[in-house]
């Protein structure tokens, strides 16, 4: 598919003196992009905002605006406290402000402009992609309307407020009650930490101008129907008209379609080129009105669905075949521009690094990006789960009084979802998070299945299930594990790993610094990642369908990202974890599972043990273990969730040794079954072959490798164990099973 920016005719209408603009810089920050140099008052985000919807000469409103924050019920303010860089928010660096707005403060916007040249005789349009929260909206003084919500786009027809001369005066203000407040805001918050980042508040993505006709297209709605062969396009427009649609591919029509506004077009495309991750392709299409209005736009043919494989197990299904999705959960922040990328190009490296590490999934979480992003991974194949962002309270019913909240998030949902729908790329509606501000869970999402039922909805990833949608959804850290097979849902780890690493230089601030699990060293983190990786293709034989790694990026506080924070240094090795996905796509495998070694959860295994520190070499073959205690397994105490209790435990070591039989070679799939509380090594004659840090609450299997195979020999064999604990229940019991894929 050809670029559709070139398209564009971008006119920059900053109203700056040169000197304005050349004493602009960012404000001092602890961390910068590869991308913070490349920002500039005539340079900030220049490319067209909305792919999928082009028309040719548009106007840029991006640049230099004045600002100033007064108290939240204060009159507009009589003069301004400097200068602001839109579409950055006030908070970040890249603002040139980096200023906190509390909940009792107000933002103030204003700039001024020129018409544009080719707005004679036409309806003038502003266009706002993004406002954090509540916006109200004046030109000239007279009001334009507001606006609630800080993830959908919103447009006001400016025509009859334009004053006769040069120059148009734009005034912006803006509330934002962050986390004072019940709206849908992700994870902002006035006081960081942990998993919640600094606020954001006021435009944080483009604004920008459209000359249209006076009967203009409003909007499209692009439905790919693969079995058909089939495109159907819905065109909202100012008024009623006559339509047409044609679509291409590179230049050559492929189908043509007319009819009326409001009326769904039927595009037949003979032998459809279907888009997937491996093959991303991507259809032009350009529609116009009579009367003279056209616009491009692209689409993608795909079909995204649950349905069961041959063996009666849901799957996610692309194009009618079954594929695993596995992908980062994606924050979306970055340390010089918060919740706005410095540049497009900064966009998209995240989504090309995604997939260059060999994923085929995000899941943007708790957040909406502008709509550039979504053509990135249009163009790339990258899948997206889309999050709704979270609102506050909890809880399936909210309390009296509080109409508002709910009415307002589900107004933003339907827009959310009005805003994306044509992307390709989005293949799943995820409407709560771990029951942040959840409620009326069944009937949100039977309303979401009806207004789009061309993809699944997942109801509430991880936590607080109510049995509706399409998708049972677990988090697990550091896991992977997997909830029980449903009759109607497909079953998904929606969250698992977060294993991280600090990394000097790269932090956004000297104060904890934590992962769900942290280690010391890039190579011992690999090591624990492909462990992780190797344990989920026995999962997706027993039916699961997906798995989201966290995260993508360090933020703030986290360092559990594949990469850091300021996007410097990636802490894997790029082309290992291409392979190391790789055989995750292959189709679903039957595998047969042997018990080499039992481990005591349906029957007792005896052991020797010990809780005093023993003598170097314990976990040889040739050590005298003649003084150890003799006991059955698992040792620990019964409170722990999921142990089976042998022998109890209480203290803080425990050391363990075990011989084994075993009648023949072991060559390939030997997995070790355990279940510890907390962290557990393994040796098989006296290698080291398992390391494991934090807890599990239940028992799985973990694929050894290669090597860990070959410390095994026929004959007798010794498995050493040593589980260290330090708070709550505690837990050990290990054995070995060999789990080999029928071919």
């Amino acid at each position: 598919m050809k670029c559709l920016t070139p398209l564009a005719i971008c006119f920059f209408c900053l109203a700056l003196s040169p000197a304005s603009a050349a004493d602009w810089r960012p404000a001092e920050n602890t961390l910068t992009t590869p991308w913070t140099q490349d920002v500039s008052p005539t340079n900030a985000h220049p490319q067209h905002p909305e792919p999928q919807l082009v028309r040719d000469s548009w106007t840029n409103l991006n640049g230099l605006w004045d600002y100033a924050i007064q108290p939240k019920d204060a009159p507009r303010p009589g003069s301004y406290d400097g200068k602001i860089l839109v579409p950055y928010p006030v908070e970040s660096a890249l603002s040139g402000v980096k200023r906190a707005v509390r909940p009792e403060d107000r933002l103030w916007y204003r700039r001024t402009f020129s018409r544009p040249a080719d707005a004679e005789n036409k309806r003038l349009l502003l266009h706002f992609q993004a406002v954090d929260w509540e916006a109200q909206v004046w030109l000239n003084g007279k009001p334009l309307g507001e606006h609630r919500g800080g993830y959908d786009p919103f447009t006001f027809d400016i025509t009859d407020a334009l004053a006769g001369a040069d120059p148009q005066e734009l005034i912006v203000s803006v509330w934002d009650p962050t986390d004072k407040g019940p709206q849908p805001r992700g994870k902002q918050v006035l006081n960081p930490g942990g998993i919640f980042y600094t606020a954001v508040t006021g435009i944080w993505q483009t604004v920008w101008l459209e000359a249209v006709p006076q009967n203009y297209i409003q909007t499209l709605q692009l439905v790919p129907d693969v079995d058909a062969g089939q495109l159907q396009v819905t065109v909202a427009a100012q008024g009623p008209a006559k339509v047409w649609a044609r679509a291409s591919d590179g230049g050559r029509e492929v189908a043509r379609a007319e009819g009326q506004t409001g009326q769904t077009l039927k595009l037949n495309i003979d032998r459809p080129k279907l888009w997937s991750p491996d093959a991303p392709f991507l259809y032009d299409l350009r529609v116009g009105l009579d009367g003279g209005d056209e616009v491009s736009s692209y689409f993608g043919m795909r079909k995204i669905e649950v349905k069961k494989d041959e063996a009666g197990v849901n799957r996610l299904f692309l194009n009618n075949q079954a594929l695993f999705q596995i992908g980062p959960l994606d924050q979306g922040w970055w340390p010089d521009g918060l919740y706005t990328a410095a540049t497009d190009d900064a966009l998209r490296f995240d989504v090309e690094m995604t997939r260059k590490l060999g994923y085929n999934l995000a899941r943007k979480h708790v957040k909406v990006e502008p709509p550039r992003w979504y053509y990135h991974c249009d163009r790339l194949g990258l899948l997206v789960w889309q999050d709704m962002p979270s609102g506050g309270g909890s809880g399936e019913k909210l309390s009296p009084g509080t109409q508002f909240p709910r009415s307002q998030f589900e107004l933003e949902l339907q827009r959310v979802i009005d805003a994306n729908r044509n992307h390709p790329c989005v293949v799943m509606w995820v409407p709560f998070n771990e029951g942040w501000g959840q409620h009326d869970t069944p009937e949100i999402v039977a309303a979401v299945q009806q207004y789009d039922p061309t993809r699944p909805v997942n109801e509430a990833s991880g936590w607080t299930d109510k049995g509706s949608g399409d998708v049972k959804d677990v988090h697990k850290y550091p896991g992977p594990g997997m909830p029980p097979l449903e009759e109607q849902r497909v079953a998904v780890l929606g969250e698992f790993g977060g294993l991280g690493i600090p990394l000097s230089g790269h932090l956004w601030w000297d104060k904890k610094n934590w992962g769900y699990r942290n280690f010391q060293d890039l190579q011992e983190i690999q090591s624990a990642y492909d462990g992780l990786i190797r344990r989920l293709r026995p999962l997706i034989a027993k039916g699961l369908a997906a798995a989201v790694y966290t995260q993508t990026s360090d933020c703030e506080g986290e360092v559990n990202g594949l990469m850091t924070y300021d996007r410097k240094v990636v802490k894997f090795d790029v082309e290992h974890m291409a392979q190391l996905h790789a055989p995750l796509f292959l189709p679903p495998p039957v595998t047969i599972t042997t018990v080499l070694v039992p481990t005591s959860q349906q029957q007792p295994q005896t052991w020797r043990y010990t809780t005093e520190k023993p003598a170097d070499g314990w976990e040889q073959p040739g050590f005298d273990d003649a003084g150890w205690k003799t006991g059955p397994g698992g040792f620990g105490t019964r409170n722990t969730p999921g142990a089976v209790v042998g022998t109890e435990w209480r203290s803080s070591d425990l050391w363990l040794r075990r011989s084994i039989e075993l009648s023949r070679p072991v060559t390939a799939g030997l997995c070790v079954r355990i279940h510890h509380d907390e962290d557990a090594t393994v040796y098989l004659n006296g290698k080291r072959v398992l390391q494991l840090t934090g807890y599990e609450t239940d028992y799985g299997d973990i694929d050894l490798g290669p090597e860990a195979a070959a410390a095994l020999r026929p004959g007798q064999n010794v498995i050493a164990v040593h589980c260290h604990q330090t708070a709550g229940g505690q837990f050990i019991d290990v054995g070995l099973v060999e789990v080999v894929e029928k071919r």
